[in-house]
């Protein structure tokens, strides 16, 4: 009996061993959420096994690229230097829409959410019922013109839009207020523009005055010296010469037909 319990196998040492070789290897493969952390660079966690409390390192507000210029219809930001290519150029369109209430404050902020600069927007009826005439006046880069003209045919008050020649016929009204102490003086400078006196006392005189931008500027200048005292200006209204239409699609008003909606694109 005794020889047989010497020739046993010590069983309980080899799997000791074993349980320790499989606990090492067990160490070895962990790869906890702070080790990833660690190898990263970054700081190791505050408590066992969790993250920083108050995230992981980067880099500081002030010092990330902050993104300029405006987004387009696309949502994509315009690089300013890639806009600044294009020279800006002053535009003249004319836009014929239904009289839906409130069209002209949905035109202006349609030009106004996209940052486009208007210089003038004026707006009238036409010959047939129900339709007005918008006339805008931009100073914009190429690229935005056109965008200009593909919103606006967007918008379901637009029948048509198209942007005048530069031959077109432009006009535009001012009254000015000067003061009436040298009412000679002021009579005859307003002769010389051709303008009108439409008000006059001893203490001011109301001219009107129609014409180009150029000779609107040059009759201004020329009534600074007896002191204007207000001034307001219609901005340009216009129509193509001859028997163009000034608008696409636009029918003459002796055609007893109104204007449809046309896509020009």
């Amino acid at each position: 009996m005794s020889s047989e319990s010497e020739s046993e196998p010590d069983t309980n040492t080899d799997t000791d061993t074993n349980a320790d070789a499989e606990t090492d290897t067990e160490t070895e493969s962990v790869d906890t959420p702070a080790a990833q952390a660690v190898e990263r660079g970054n700081p190791a966690p505050d408590t066992d096994g969790e993250l920083p409390e108050h995230g992981l390192k980067g880099t500081e507000p002030d010092d990330r690229p902050h993104p300029s210029g405006r987004r387009n219809e696309q949502g994509i930001r315009v690089d300013p230097a890639v806009a600044s290519e294009h020279d800006p150029r002053r535009a003249v369109l004319s836009a014929l829409v239904e009289d839906d209430p409130g069209v002209l404050s949905r035109v202006a902020g349609l030009i106004s959410r996209r940052q486009f600069n208007i210089e003038s927007l004026t707006v009238g009826q036409t010959t047939i019922e129900g339709h007005s005439r918008i006339t805008m006046v931009v100073e914009e880069t190429e690229p935005n013109i056109d965008q200009i003209e593909k919103q606006l045919d967007k918008l379901k008050p637009v029948i048509a839009v198209g942007e005048l020649a530069d031959d077109a016929v432009q006009t535009e009204l001012v009254l000015l207020k000067v003061r009436g102490n040298e009412p000679d003086k002021v009579n005859a400078i307003t002769e010389m523009y051709d303008g009108e006196t439409m008000d006059a006392d001893p203490q001011t005189i109301t001219i009107q005055l129609t014409g180009d931008e150029q000779k609107i500027d040059s009759a201004i200048d020329a009534f600074e010296q007896f002191g204007i005292i207000e001034i307001a200006r219609t901005g340009y209204t216009a129509l193509a010469r001859g028997d163009t239409a000034t608008v696409p699609g636009e029918k003459p008003g002796t055609a007893n037909e109104p204007t449809k909606p046309v896509n020009t694109r």
